[in-house]
Protein backbone atom coordinates (compact mmCIF):
# COMPACT_ATOMS: atom_id res chain seq x y z
CA UNK A 1 0.00 0.00 0.00
CA UNK A 2 1.00 3.28 -0.78
CA UNK A 3 2.75 5.92 1.98
CA UNK A 4 0.59 8.54 0.81
CA UNK A 5 -2.73 6.07 1.94
CA UNK A 6 -1.13 6.25 5.43
CA UNK A 7 -0.21 9.87 5.33
CA UNK A 8 -3.91 10.77 4.66
CA UNK A 9 -5.48 8.06 6.99
CA UNK A 10 -3.38 10.56 9.75
CA UNK A 11 -4.51 13.48 8.04
CA UNK A 12 -8.12 12.39 8.84
CA UNK A 13 -7.40 11.31 12.24
CA UNK A 14 -5.22 14.76 13.17
CA UNK A 15 -8.62 16.93 11.36
CA UNK A 16 -11.39 14.47 12.87
CA UNK A 17 -10.14 13.41 16.29
CA UNK A 18 -6.63 15.32 17.22
CA UNK A 19 -3.20 14.69 16.52
CA UNK A 20 -2.93 13.11 20.48
CA UNK A 21 -5.23 10.38 19.28
CA UNK A 22 -3.00 9.68 15.90
CA UNK A 23 -0.42 9.97 18.01
CA UNK A 24 -1.25 6.91 20.27
CA UNK A 25 -2.51 4.66 17.69
CA UNK A 26 0.90 4.82 16.13
CA UNK A 27 2.24 3.45 19.33
CA UNK A 28 -0.44 1.10 19.81
CA UNK A 29 -0.37 -0.44 16.12
CA UNK A 30 3.25 -1.15 17.07
CA UNK A 31 4.42 -0.81 13.07
CA UNK A 32 7.70 -1.53 11.81
CA UNK A 33 8.51 2.18 10.95
CA UNK A 34 6.84 3.92 13.99
CA UNK A 35 4.39 5.52 11.76
CA UNK A 36 6.84 7.28 9.14
CA UNK A 37 5.61 6.79 5.70
CA UNK A 38 7.09 8.08 2.48
CA UNK A 39 4.72 9.34 0.10
CA UNK A 40 5.62 7.34 -2.52
CA UNK A 41 6.69 4.51 -0.74
CA UNK A 42 5.23 0.59 -0.20
CA UNK A 43 4.32 -0.37 2.92
CA UNK A 44 2.31 -3.96 3.58
CA UNK A 45 -1.47 -3.37 3.99
CA UNK A 46 -1.35 -5.33 7.53
CA UNK A 47 0.11 -2.08 8.97
CA UNK A 48 -3.40 0.13 7.80
CA UNK A 49 -5.23 -2.87 9.39
CA UNK A 50 -3.43 -2.48 12.94
CA UNK A 51 -3.75 1.37 12.81
CA UNK A 52 -8.03 1.02 11.83
CA UNK A 53 -8.18 -1.52 14.52
CA UNK A 54 -6.61 0.88 17.36
CA UNK A 55 -8.70 3.75 15.74
CA UNK A 56 -11.37 1.31 16.41
CA UNK A 57 -10.57 0.44 20.32
CA UNK A 58 -10.58 4.49 20.97
CA UNK A 59 -13.34 5.60 19.29
CA UNK A 60 -15.43 2.58 19.57
CA UNK A 61 -16.72 3.33 15.88
CA UNK A 62 -16.99 -0.03 13.34
CA UNK A 63 -14.50 -0.71 11.70
CA UNK A 64 -16.61 -0.55 8.05
CA UNK A 65 -17.89 3.12 9.26
CA UNK A 66 -14.03 3.68 9.72
CA UNK A 67 -12.90 2.65 6.33
CA UNK A 68 -15.54 4.12 5.02
CA UNK A 69 -14.96 7.53 6.01
CA UNK A 70 -11.48 7.14 5.10
CA UNK A 71 -12.66 6.24 1.20
CA UNK A 72 -14.10 9.27 1.48
CA UNK A 73 -11.55 11.59 2.77
CA UNK A 74 -9.36 9.42 0.53
CA UNK A 75 -11.40 10.25 -2.56
CA UNK A 76 -11.25 14.40 -1.82
CA UNK A 77 -7.53 13.84 -1.61
CA UNK A 78 -7.02 12.35 -4.94
CA UNK A 79 -9.70 14.60 -6.95
CA UNK A 80 -7.61 17.16 -5.51
CA UNK A 81 -4.20 16.05 -6.93
CA UNK A 82 -5.18 14.41 -9.97
CA UNK A 83 -8.71 16.81 -10.88
CA UNK A 84 -7.81 15.37 -14.72
CA UNK A 85 -9.26 12.19 -14.18
CA UNK A 86 -12.77 14.09 -12.89
CA UNK A 87 -12.70 16.46 -15.04
CA UNK A 88 -13.01 14.03 -18.31
CA UNK A 89 -16.06 12.76 -16.98
CA UNK A 90 -19.66 14.08 -17.06
CA UNK A 91 -21.25 11.95 -14.14
CA UNK A 92 -20.51 9.45 -11.49
CA UNK A 93 -21.01 6.37 -13.49
CA UNK A 94 -18.70 7.19 -16.36
CA UNK A 95 -15.91 8.30 -14.03
CA UNK A 96 -16.64 4.79 -11.86
CA UNK A 97 -16.32 3.17 -15.67
CA UNK A 98 -12.80 4.69 -16.09
CA UNK A 99 -11.12 3.72 -13.06
CA UNK A 100 -9.86 0.62 -13.92
CA UNK A 101 -9.53 1.23 -17.71
CA UNK A 102 -7.77 4.74 -16.94
CA UNK A 103 -6.69 5.37 -13.29
CA UNK A 104 -5.20 1.43 -13.08
CA UNK A 105 -3.83 1.78 -16.09
CA UNK A 106 -1.92 5.33 -15.55
CA UNK A 107 -1.18 4.36 -12.04
CA UNK A 108 0.54 1.06 -13.14
CA UNK A 109 2.48 3.26 -15.80
CA UNK A 110 3.98 5.05 -12.48
CA UNK A 111 4.16 2.12 -9.82
CA UNK A 112 4.49 -1.23 -11.52
CA UNK A 113 4.86 -2.84 -8.25
CA UNK A 114 1.68 -1.46 -7.71
CA UNK A 115 -1.03 -3.92 -5.79
CA UNK A 116 -4.22 -2.26 -6.95
CA UNK A 117 -7.83 -4.15 -6.71
CA UNK A 118 -9.28 -5.78 -9.73
CA UNK A 119 -12.50 -3.64 -10.69
CA UNK A 120 -14.60 -4.57 -13.33
CA UNK A 121 -17.65 -2.36 -14.23
CA UNK A 122 -20.68 -3.12 -16.47
CA UNK A 123 -21.39 -0.27 -19.03
CA UNK A 124 -23.80 1.79 -18.06
CA UNK A 125 -27.33 1.12 -19.09
CA UNK A 126 -30.50 3.04 -18.15
CA UNK A 127 -29.07 4.69 -15.70
CA UNK A 128 -28.09 1.63 -14.20
CA UNK A 129 -24.14 0.18 -13.62
CA UNK A 130 -22.22 -2.87 -11.59
CA UNK A 131 -19.09 -2.60 -10.11
CA UNK A 132 -17.01 -6.06 -8.94
CA UNK A 133 -13.66 -5.79 -6.70
CA UNK A 134 -11.79 -8.48 -6.07
CA UNK A 135 -8.77 -7.75 -3.71
CA UNK A 136 -6.44 -9.32 -1.37
CA UNK A 137 -6.35 -6.18 1.03
CA UNK A 138 -10.26 -6.72 1.89
CA UNK A 139 -11.25 -3.90 1.86
CA UNK A 140 -14.67 -3.59 0.20
CA UNK A 141 -15.56 -1.25 2.99
CA UNK A 142 -12.63 1.52 1.88
CA UNK A 143 -13.69 0.72 -2.00
CA UNK A 144 -17.14 1.81 -0.80
CA UNK A 145 -16.36 4.63 0.54
CA UNK A 146 -14.61 6.00 -2.34
CA UNK A 147 -17.60 5.44 -4.36
CA UNK A 148 -19.80 7.29 -1.98
CA UNK A 149 -16.64 10.18 -2.18
CA UNK A 150 -17.54 10.05 -6.01
CA UNK A 151 -20.85 10.91 -5.75
CA UNK A 152 -20.28 13.69 -3.61
CA UNK A 153 -18.18 14.90 -6.27
CA UNK A 154 -20.35 14.65 -8.81
CA UNK A 155 -23.77 16.03 -6.97
CA UNK A 156 -26.07 12.81 -7.87
CA UNK A 157 -28.66 11.04 -6.12
CA UNK A 158 -27.16 7.69 -6.91
CA UNK A 159 -28.21 4.08 -4.55
CA UNK A 160 -25.47 2.07 -3.67
CA UNK A 161 -26.33 -1.97 -3.24
CA UNK A 162 -23.54 -3.96 -1.96
CA UNK A 163 -23.61 -7.35 -2.26
CA UNK A 164 -20.23 -9.40 -0.80
CA UNK A 165 -19.21 -11.79 -2.70
CA UNK A 166 -17.82 -15.25 -2.03
CA UNK A 167 -14.23 -14.83 -1.72
CA UNK A 168 -12.27 -16.09 -5.21
CA UNK A 169 -8.67 -17.34 -4.64
CA UNK A 170 -8.21 -15.61 -1.34
CA UNK A 171 -9.56 -12.32 -2.43
CA UNK A 172 -12.39 -10.34 -0.61
CA UNK A 173 -15.04 -9.91 -3.39
CA UNK A 174 -17.76 -7.67 -3.66
CA UNK A 175 -20.50 -6.40 -6.00
CA UNK A 176 -21.54 -2.59 -5.96
CA UNK A 177 -24.91 -1.80 -7.79
CA UNK A 178 -25.13 1.79 -8.43
CA UNK A 179 -28.47 3.53 -9.35
CA UNK A 180 -29.31 6.66 -10.80
CA UNK A 181 -32.50 8.29 -9.11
Amino acid sequence: MKGIVFNEFFALVDDVIGPDVTEKIIAEAQLPNSGAYTGVGYYDASEMVKLVKCLHAHTGTPIPELLHTFGKHLLASFRSAHSQYFASCDNVLDFVGSVEQQIHVDVLKLYPDAELPRLTASTPKDGRMTLDYQSGRRMADLAEGLLWGAIDHYGETIDVERVDLPDADGDQCARFILTRR
